[in-house]
Parts: C-alpha cells; structure tokens; sequence
C-alpha cells in the first residue's frame, strides 16, 4: 500500500536545528549539573560549617540480614557503589564500539589504546623524578589516572563543534586509562590481595559470561551475578569500581535482530486487527528482544548516570580545603608540583605523542574528522584527575599534610588541564575550523554512471548506501518503494555499495554480482534476488541466480571479478570512507545525510523539508 497523500510537512531546517539544540543543551545540563556538584562541594568544605561536609560523608551506614553486617560510609556508597553504575555504563558504550561501532576498524582502535598506555606511564615517570626530593615517589599512582566523568563533562562545556568522533576516542582511551590505574590499586595500593575471593570473582565472571545463553532470567543473572562479582573484588583487596566494566564488557552486543524486526511487524498487524493484553505484551518482548541487552541499558540507565550519579559523585570529592596557610606549604613542595607536572604535561605529552607516533608508523589511524589539533586539546582535558587521583591521595600518602599537598595538586592541576584544554580548542579551531563529515553527499550523483530508478532530474533526490547481507537493507527496499510510488517521478532513488565485510563476508562478492548483472540490465532485477536470498550468497549461489535471470552466465562469471566491476564496488566504498559511513543503510536525502528512522514516512517527510532548506554550500561542507 503506498503513503498515503498529505499536507506539506512542516518540518524545516530550523525545527532540526532546534532538535539538535535541544540534544546539546541536554550535554550541558549534566555537565553543569557536575561543575555545579564541584562548586558546592568546595564552597561547602571551606565555609564556617566546613567541618560538616567531612561530618557528612563520613556518617556510617549499617545493613545487617541474620548474623550478617555490613558496614560503610556515605562516601563510600558513593565512590564504591554509585561510580560502579557509571564504570558500568562506560564499559557498554566501549563494548559497543569495539563490538559493532567505529571501533570494530582495529587501526582506529589501536590507537587511543596505545595513547592511554602512554599516558598512564609518562605521567608516573615525570612524577617520580620530581618527587624523589620529598621521598614521596610511591604515590605516583596520583597521576596515572584521567577522571572519565570531568573528562566528558568538561567536553562537554567547552562544546567543540563535531565532538563525536573526538568523544569516542576519549571514552575509548579514558576506559583503558581506568581499567589500567584501577589495576594499579590492586596491584600496588592494597593491603593484600586475598586469592580465595580473587577465584570466586574468576568463577562469576565465568558465569556471567555464560548468562546469554539463559533462555529467560537473563536480566535477573546478570544482577546477581554482577553484585556478587563487586563484593568477591572488594573482599579481594581491588577496588570494586572494577566490577562494573568487568560486567559490562561481558554482556553481548549485536546489530538488531532481523527476525525479532519482522516477528514484531507481525505482531503489531495483529495487535491492530485484535486489540489485547496479551498481543501488547507479546510486540513489547519482541521490541526488547530484538535490541541487544547492551543497547537497552545504555538507553536506561545513561540518564540516571548522568543527572544524578555523577554530581553526587563531585559533591562527595570535589571538597577539598583550600585556606591560606595549606596553599602557601603546598605550592612549596615538590610532592605539589610533581601531581601537576604528572597530570597537565604528562598526560600532554604521552598522549598527543603516541597518537602521532602510531599515526606516522602507520600502525593505526584516526577517524576521519578527527586530527591531531583535537587529539592535542583531549590529551591536555585527560590531566583532569579527580576520582582515583583524590582515592590513592589517601591511601599513598601517610601523614595529614602531605595528603593537603596531594589534594591542592590534584584540584590545580584539574583547573590547568581544562584551561589548557580550552584554549588549545579555541586556538585550534580558528586557525583550521573543523568540518563535518559525511554531512554532506561527497560524490554527487551522476546518471552516467549511477544505477537508479525514476527520472535523473527529479526535484527528489535519495542515495542510500547499502550491503546485500545486511537484513535491515533489505527491509529499506520497501520503505522506498513506498517513496517512489508517494512522488511518482518526481523523485530519484540512487544505490551505492557499502558491502560491510568485517561482519558480512559474502556481501562485497554480492555487490559485484550486481555490477555485472548492470553491465547486462538487469541490475534491479539482480538486487531483488539478492535481498530475497540474503543467506545464500556464495559464488555458485550468484551464478545460479544469473541463469534464473536469463543474464549471458559466461560474460557474468568474466565479469564478476573484473578489474572494472571490483574497482566500481571499491569507488563506492572509498567514498563511504571518506564521509565515515559504518552501518549501512545510511541515505543522503537531496545531497544531505538522513538521521534517524527510514522508515517510509520518515523519508517522505525528510525529503519535503529538504526543498524548503537552502541548498548545502561549498564553505558549509
């Protein structure tokens, strides 16, 4: 059934303007909901009731169930309990990446990894040479380690245009910096490690990476198992923030289910012709179902992280006193000065240089859109230190005054980085504004060599970029199909290959078939056949459909690996490249890359509003 004929659509682009506003002022607010946490927590400390804040967070908790108790601070609550829910979110979003996102491109990922080693040993090194005078070298764990928290937060007030692909290689590297200093405290900063709750955190580890298999309950195991995981680490003598990126990264992740797609499709028509309780709640699992556990609770729980955990988590920490007489010995001491040191210069250095020794040697590569001018101004944002950095204050350093020393050079060194941070962005961007990518359609279309279908000087215009092997490609054929019979000719549908090979082999073999087939004319007929038999794409499966077909089979299977047809597949892809286009399908719309749903009627809309938007210019690219 096609769309249904309706009123212009209103949407234009100042209404996506304003949605896209309203997302960044959503960064904002849990940023400045942190900075407001950090403020109020320093005024607090250094008020005339100062001695309230210590007083407060030291109140003593007790749960007990039989002869069992439990005993810890407010502090604790939050350091120990609450920051695992935020390493927790953390670890999925990494997971994420490395598993189906941007970071499944190892040359990509190799380097923030390579970039938070360096920048966990750099800072130790410049520390302990600056603080062998106090005899305080053992507490270089102060600054190994970046806060992921204020590292994003302060991102995110700084509000760089295009921070995406500088965000992810933060959170990549942060994750790694964590799991590393996190470690460091196991190893070198505890009071012994006790290896019978050391195996029993190796034995649930074992059994929550098996949860998956759990035909139901799997929700219920992943929290049990998860609690018993934090207390086995925390009886260990590790820290148990630990436990929330060991769970994370040990739940599957996985692009949305094809068949849970086309069963809630089914149960939805029902639910229409036969309203119930039982088809709501039937199309509601299946809805679950068909999204990875990863994904659902990223969208669950990343808002309570971020508007409630996390400014608990600076009121908890951030208040340290800060009266004449403690500044004036802190800045006279070398332990003082080899934190800042460590944290603003180490981190500097470490990272922005390893990025740019594992760029020149060619071991890996950065995303498009993502150079060394920004790398530099993260490196210098990753020399805010806060969480662990205040954590190993405590327990590195023995006396009262040293730990005042500790804590004035963790809270300046913070400020440094993020001025520093800051003005290297400002510097930065105005001398070479960053670009968007993949805003706009890098190769425009061109019916001389394009496959398409409608009139090539349509007023409509849509180019997907597409795989053969992915499921969600063949779903789009007929949101498009509806398209096409809303407009009439009035609109032009263009495809481009995207063959995605890393988790679909046969799809760039596919790709090529068509080609071949388009050298006979018969490239639309070909594509069908390839989505309906998306599970069968092996090289005699192609030839068997050139001959159902009808197509010259000898001049296909020449044509099949032909330099020609392979180097047609491989122009696409290089394009794709260059707009940094990883899923597929992903559909530019009159030259200007759709976001979110593509569906029919999304498309239908999204072209509408894309007449009433002026045209892209060459300086906006």
């Amino acid at each position: 059934m096609s769309a249904p004929a309706s009123a212009p659509d209103t949407t234009t682009s100042a209404a996506r303007r304003k949605v896209r506003l309203r997302r960044g002022s959503s960064d904002r607010s849990a940023a400045a909901l942190l900075l407001a946490g950090t403020v109020l927590a320093i005024v607090w400390a250094n008020s005339p009731w100062g001695w309230t804040y210590e007083a407060f967070w030291e109140t003593e908790l007790e749960v007990g169930l039989g002869g069992w108790q439990l005993h810890a601070t407010l502090h604790d609550v939050v350091n120990d309990g609450l920051m695992t829910l935020f390493f927790f979110v953390v670890g999925l979003e990494v997971k994420r990446e490395f598993t189906i996102g941007e970071l499944t491109d190892r040359s990509r990922a190799i380097v923030p990894i390579v970039a938070a080693v360096a920048g966990l040993v750099i800072p130790a090194l410049l520390f302990v040479v600056i603080a062998l005078p106090s005899g305080e070298v053992g507490a270089w764990g102060v600054v190994i380690s970046t806060d992921t928290a204020f590292l994003l937060g302060a991102l995110a007030i700084i509000g760089p245009p295009f921070p995406a692909r500088l965000r992810t290689f933060l959170l990549t590297l942060a994750v790694v910096d964590d799991v590393g200093a996190l470690l460091a405290i196991g190893i070198f900063y505890n009071s012994g490690l006790d290896l019978v709750p050391l195996a029993v955190a190796a034995v649930l580890m074992v059994a929550i990476a098996l949860v998956r298999y759990l035909r139901a309950g799997r929700g219920l195991a992943y929290g049990v198992l998860g609690i018993g995981l934090w207390i086995a680490i925390a009886m260990a003598g590790i820290h148990p923030t630990l436990a929330g990126v060991a769970v994370a990264l040990l739940i599957p992740v996985f692009p949305p289910r094809r068949t849970e797609v086309e069963r809630t499709e089914e149960l939805t028509r029902a639910f229409r012709e036969s309203p119930s309780a039982q088809y709501a709640a039937a199309v509601n699992r299946s809805l679950r179902e068909s999204l990875s556990i990863n994904d659902r609770l990223q969208a669950e729980w990343g808002p309570y992280i971020a508007f409630l955990v996390l400014p608990i988590f600076a009121l908890a920490n951030a208040g340290v006193h800060l009266d004449g007489e403690t500044l004036a010995a802190a800045f006279t001491s070398p332990l003082t000065w080899a934190i800042i040191a460590g944290l603003v210069v180490g981190k500097f250095v470490g990272i922005t240089a390893a990025t740019a020794i594992v760029r020149a040697t060619g071991m890996g590569r950065l995303a498009p859109g993502l150079g060394m001018p920004r790398v530099a101004g993260g490196a210098a944002l990753s020399g805010i230190g806060f969480t662990i950095s205040l954590f190993i204050v405590g327990i590195a350093l023995a006396d009262g005054e040293s730990q005042d020393h500790g804590r004035v050079g963790v809270l300046t060194a913070s400020l440094i980085a993020f001025g520093l941070g800051w003005a290297i962005f400002a510097i930065a961007d105005r001398l070479d504004p960053p670009k968007a990518v993949g805003k706009v359609l890098a190769r425009p279309f061109d019916p001389a060599r394009d496959h398409y279908r409608g009139r090539p000087d349509a007023p409509y215009q849509i180019v997907e970029y597409g795989d053969f092997e992915c499921p969600f490609c063949s779903r789009a054929t007929g949101s498009i199909d509806q398209v096409l019979r809303r407009f009439g000719d009035e609109v032009c549908w263009v495809w481009r290959h995207l063959p995605l090979e890393g988790v679909h082999p046969h799809a760039k073999l596919a790709a090529q078939a068509y080609e071949a087939a388009a050298l006979q004319g018969r490239f639309l007929d070909m594509s069908r056949t390839l989505f309906q038999h998306q599970d069968a794409l092996e090289s005699d499966d192609l030839v068997r459909y050139a001959e159902e077909l009808g197509l010259d089979v000898p001049r296909f299977l020449a044509d099949l690996r032909s330099p020609a047809v392979v180097r047609r597949v491989e122009d696409d892809q290089i394009d794709a490249e260059m707009m940094d286009l990883h899923s597929t399908p992903t559909f530019f719309v009159n030259g200007r890359r759709h976001i979110g749903p593509w569906d029919s009627r999304s498309l239908i809309r999204s072209l509408e509003a894309s007449v009433a938007s002026p045209p892209e210019t060459a300086d906006e690219r």
